[in-house]
């Protein structure tokens, strides 16, 4: 696994067992919200950091005492997913108030955009409609989201 870049990011499902995606700004993709580790931070803790850097999201203590770690899976050919769990009760994360902090340079112009820009809830029969074809191949092939809502606390 030498060489490959991992990824720490939270999937986020609601009491129905709709997954949360962002959307990455200029792209068609839509994604959990994810990114790289700093060097030595706990993969947790990256991926807790991301959430809020990318969503606005911050999880209660009940919550993150209930959060799962899924473990490390392939994602693409150079790069890994380290992925975390937890289910949200209805009234905890309004999609409204979701605001992505996290900015990056666009390709054409340099000026500085936020790297989601929107947010659904989506159900397991949409993901593949949605997601970046990454992400729901790993939901299609290895990480069962119907299984994980049969799980989740």
């Amino acid at each position: 696994m030498t060489g490959r870049t991992v990824s720490c990011g939270v999937v986020i499902l609601n009491a129905q067992g709709d997954v949360l995606l962002c959307h990455a700004t200029e792209t068609s993709h839509w994604d959990v919200p994810k990114g790289q580790a700093d060097p030595g931070e706990d993969p947790r803790d990256a991926a807790l950091r991301e959430l809020v850097e990318e969503t606005g999201i911050v999880l209660s203590a009940e919550r993150l005492a209930h959060l799962k770690d899924l473990g490390r899976f392939v994602y693409r050919r150079d790069k890994d997913l380290h992925l975390f769990a937890v289910r949200v009760p209805e009234d905890e994360v309004n999609l409204e108030n979701c605001v992505c902090e996290s900015f990056f340079p666009r390709y054409t112009d340099g000026t500085m955009i936020p790297e989601m820009d929107a947010y659904r809830w989506v159900s397991v029969t949409e993901v593949d409609r949605f997601a970046s074809r990454s992400l729901a191949r790993l939901f299609q092939t290895t990480l069962s989201l119907a299984e994980l809502h049969e799980t989740l606390d």
